[in-house]
């Protein structure tokens, strides 16, 4: 059917979600020092404030991944498999359609109450929700990418992380116009809007067929695609859709894009949705079986890895200015902090550094497709570590923007790549739970960077955190090179190997 209107409905759909995800991520550059200001908290307690957003997400990419699995990529029977484990009386099943509204839900309305924490312990049990809900942002990028054709997919999937960029340069924006005059809880409760926007359209999105086939549920996933060939005016292949057939990982390159398309052959749905249930124990045992184990863990390093630098660095462009300011101060911790929340210098330098991810994007989609997948991540890391080790000496204000520029560029065009190939790797049965444990992972790296980018830096071992960046930088690279499988050009699979 090729890229028509309905793709574009479902690409704008997912876009709203990353803008979402983006703007509640890099306010968190902003908000920190400002409410450290206010109530005066320590290095640590200000680090605890970008931390548990991590530790949320966490949990919820977890989560999600596996209900996605199960219960489809709408999610639309979370709250159902909330209340079977609960188990609480029949009767409650009954909300279980409130569906991908929930992760909304809790996004958005943590974020706004966010906005009015009385004190310090609220505001962190409030961002650790916002965390939970964003947790199932990977969700949307294994929803879009089942809907979209394999020639061009690396394109499109660049397309759909351009909507993150757009996120940050909002945000950034809205920052700068809204933190100078109002504070920090308007930006909190202006950033949590975009959330709720997902509500009006969710209605009329319609579950992944290539999911629907995996369950066995034939008609159903028949009817997605007849309704995707009206709105596209374009007419599907004559003949009875099926499902069933497994395919090898090592196959992936020969497996069929689309379902089978053949007469008069009867499937076992029952069965089939059977064998595909993944959760809990389950779900860990068939990312670490033999044919999955050693993509599964080298993803889970660079995700690690990825989360870590793209993060620490956009922390680290309103802390090194700051860092700079206090050790190289002859007042040294009489320096006030409150300087440097009015200072606009502060919003210019993160909105021009948000910026480097437009040419990143650009870069990664001029290369993901010729480079092929894992080259284009390498080079991308190891020309970052170029550009970050300057700073590992003090530099002017304009030197160190241009040098995080440079880095924000290499990281954010390798991320990039990094999210389309985490998909691509793992068979439909666990697409989204895979994802979602590497995502689970990355959390980790959010989690400790704020401990290497506030912490050091104002402590005043600006040298001893840019190594640390560059050695993740290394090591993540290197990870990279021995990822067993090129996804470029090759065609999803649909089942794990027997």
């Amino acid at each position: 059917m090729g890229f028509g209107k309905f793709h574009a409905f479902v690409l704008a759909y997912s876009g709203m979600a990353k803008i979402s995800e983006a703007m509640e991520m890099m306010l968190l550059s902003f908000v920190g020092q400002s409410v450290q200001a206010e109530w005066e908290l320590s290095a640590q307690a200000e680090s605890l404030i970008t931390s548990v957003v991590f530790l949320g997400m966490l949990v919820g990419a977890y989560a999600w991944g596996i209900v996605s699995d199960n219960y489809g990529r709408r999610q639309e029977h979370f709250l159902k498999c909330l209340f079977l484990i609960m188990d609480l009386s029949y009767p409650f099943l009954l909300l279980y359609r409130v569906g991908f509204n929930f992760t909304a839900i809790v996004t958005g309305g943590a974020g706004l109450l966010s906005a009015f924490a009385p004190n310090y312990l609220s505001l962190i049990v409030l961002r650790f929700m916002v965390g939970v809900g964003l947790g199932g942002g990977p969700v949307l990028g294994s929803w879009f990418l089942e809907f979209i054709p394999a020639p061009n997919r690396g394109t499109w999937m660049v397309m759909f992380s351009a909507f993150w960029t757009v996120g940050t340069i909002m945000e950034a924006s809205l920052a700068w116009a809204v933190m100078p005059a109002f504070g920090w809880r308007w930006l909190l409760a202006l950033s949590s809007l975009p959330s709720f926007a997902l509500l009006l359209f969710y209605p009329v999105t319609l579950e992944s067929p290539r999911y629907l086939c995996m369950k066995g549920r034939i008609a159903d996933a028949v009817h997605v695609l007849e309704t995707m060939a009206r709105v596209n005016r374009v007419s599907l292949p004559s003949g009875r859709l099926v499902s069933g057939h497994r395919t090898e990982l090592h196959e992936m390159g020969d497996s069929s894009e689309t379902a089978q398309l053949v007469a008069n052959k009867k499937n076992n749905t029952g069965d089939l949705a059977s064998k595909s249930e993944i959760g809990g124990l389950n779900a860990i045992l068939k990312l670490l079986s033999p044919n999955l184990i050693r993509s599964t863990l080298l993803l889970w390093t660079v995700f690690l890895g990825h989360a870590f630098l793209y993060y620490g660095l956009v922390l680290l462009t309103s802390e090194l200015n700051h860092g700079n300011r206090i050790c190289g101060s002859d007042e040294g911790a009489e320096v006030t902090t409150t300087a440097h929340i009015n200072d606009e210098n502060l919003y210019r330098n993160v909105f021009i550094t948000s910026f480097g991810e437009v040419p990143g994007l650009l870069l990664s989609a001029a290369i993901v497709d010729k480079m092929g997948r894992k080259l284009s991540m390498s080079s991308m890391l190891y020309i970052s570590c170029l550009c970050i080790a300057p700073l590992m000496f003090t530099q002017t204000e304009a030197l160190t923007t241009v040098f995080l520029f440079g880095a924000r560029v290499c990281i954010s065009a390798s991320f990039t790549v990094l999210h389309i190939y985490a998909p691509e790797i793992y068979p439909t049965a666990v697409r989204a739970t895979g994802v979602g444990f590497a995502s689970s992972v990355a959390r980790f790296g959010g989690i400790l960077c704020p401990l290497v980018a506030v912490g050091l830096v104002h402590a005043c071992h600006q040298t001893a955190a840019i190594l640390i960046f560059i050695t993740v930088m290394l090591v993540s690279g290197i990870a990279v090179s021995y990822f067993p499988l090129e996804t470029s050009g090759r065609k999803l699979s649909d089942h794990i190997a027997a």
